[in-house]
């Protein structure tokens, strides 16, 4: 319950963020021109993020921490269901690695909706996922709830994950 209480208030603040990083954008000469390109930019990006999310998905198909956790920000942070808040390239590939070594571990995610800022520099990402392991004796368990990650654009263009907090609801 704490932790949903705590994603609750992280997504009223980054949407609050957005919202003001939005509203302190200065008007174009040629408005229309300026959100035609805005528009087509915010669809390229939100296809790269979702082309993001298919790699990502394979990577944790394969079991493979090093490679999970390649999609974040070097500072990023992964809040997993019933781990320690993970920060940083080494911390998030650790916490993977564990995920991933329980018995029975499947992961599956996708996202439902994306939206880039209107900057181009931020995105929020919302989603649902199926999380299967297996119990004490075996029998597998799947908690199937939502996921928000935070993208940040990078100086080269691509996009890595800043903030990935699965919720443990659905």
């Amino acid at each position: 319950m704490k932790l949903t209480r705590i994603l609750f208030a992280f997504a009223l603040i980054f949407s609050a963020a957005l919202l003001a990083s939005s509203c302190g954008q200065q008007q174009a000469a040629n408005p229309a021109s300026e959100a035609n390109q805005k528009t087509t930019t915010h669809e390229q990006d939100e296809a790269a993020i979702r082309s993001l999310d298919a790699e990502w998905v394979k990577a944790v198909a394969a079991k493979d921490a090093n490679n999970s956790a390649s999609f974040y920000d070097q500072h990023g942070t992964l809040m997993a269901p019933g781990a320690k808040v993970a920060t940083g390239t080494d911390e998030i590939r650790k916490t993977w690695a564990a995920m991933m070594s329980a018995p029975g571990f499947a992961l599956t995610f996708s996202p439902n909706t994306i939206h880039v800022s209107q900057s181009g520099d931020m995105a929020y990402e919302l989603g649902t996922f199926e999380l299967t392991t297996s119990d004490k004796k075996g029998k597998p368990q799947t908690m199937k709830a939502n996921y928000v990650v935070v993208w940040g654009k990078q100086a080269d263009g691509s996009w890595k994950a800043l903030v990935d907090a699965p919720t443990t609801t659905q």
